[in-house]
């Protein structure tokens, strides 16, 4: 099959994607690269999450689009807690929280990258904090003794969230920090966690992969009523909180 690439132009309107759904769209390899340029301005980002379409690129390169096939996706209900973090999320000393820092969990995101940098640039650190302020895009962050020790952000449309990166200060933050994400999630009534690709990490907390056409289907039903949420969130609550996902998803 002769696979093409979209090529996109700041000037194209924001619905101007292709339906990745047409598997003659996305690259062969590596797989699910759909479109190159535009640009991250919140139309065009929420347009291209309501397709199943995200960015991920180094500063080196132009804007790459993607949509994977298979996709990495947890529903909460089948969300895995371990003993060790069940262990640990009793202990007092462990909170977390929804959209109280979240400037903070971004950059964190941005500088936990390693030695092969980060594709979390300026650009579109500043990109999602505009979907903040619209009220489309969240955070959940976990702390320790007072202390932020991680988080996680990314984009709730209607029933879906999308997570973008999550990271930790602390040993443990990240996990505490996405628990309380699948929490917020089934009080939400949140039906997909996206995680875009697979990974070991996310394989022992549940994470299924699931056919692109499926997930684009699943998500067109999902994303129906897509309207910002900007009053969500909540101060910090006790990680002790979250043993409830093991009676209720194990």
């Amino acid at each position: 099959m002769a696979y093409r690439i979209q090529t996109l132009h700041a000037s194209d309107p924001p619905d101007s994607f292709a339906d990745p759904a047409d598997t003659g769209i996305a690259l062969g390899y590596p797989d699910g690269l759909v479109a190159i340029g535009g640009d991250l301005s919140p139309e065009r980002l929420l347009e291209a999450y309501r397709q199943g379409i995200f960015p991920w690129f180094s500063e080196d390169q132009p804007i790459l689009w993607w949509s994977p096939d298979p996709r990495a996706v947890i529903f909460p209900e089948n969300f895995h807690m371990s003993r060790s973090l069940a262990r640990m999320v009793r202990s007092p000393d462990w909170e977390y929280s929804l959209n109280q820092a979240f400037p903070e969990v971004i950059s964190g995101c941005a500088s936990n990258r390693g030695e092969h940098g980060t594709w979390i640039t300026p650009g579109m650190q500043a990109a999602y904090a505009t979907l903040h302020e619209l009220g489309y895009a969240h955070s959940v962050e976990s702390w320790y003794q007072g202390q932020l020790a991680g988080g996680i952000y990314g984009l709730r449309l209607g029933n879906v969230f999308f997570g973008e990166s999550m990271y930790t200060s602390i040993t443990g933050g990240s996990k505490v920090a996405i628990s309380g994400l699948i929490s917020i999630c089934l009080d939400a009534r949140i039906k997909m966690l996206d995680c875009q690709m697979t990974s070991e990490h996310l394989e022992t907390l549940g994470m299924k992969e699931v056919l692109r056409n499926d997930f684009l289907k699943k998500l067109r039903r999902e994303t129906k009523n897509a309207a910002p949420v900007s009053n969500w969130g909540f101060g910090r609550r006790l990680a002790a909180d979250l043993l409830q996902l093991r009676k209720t998803t194990n």
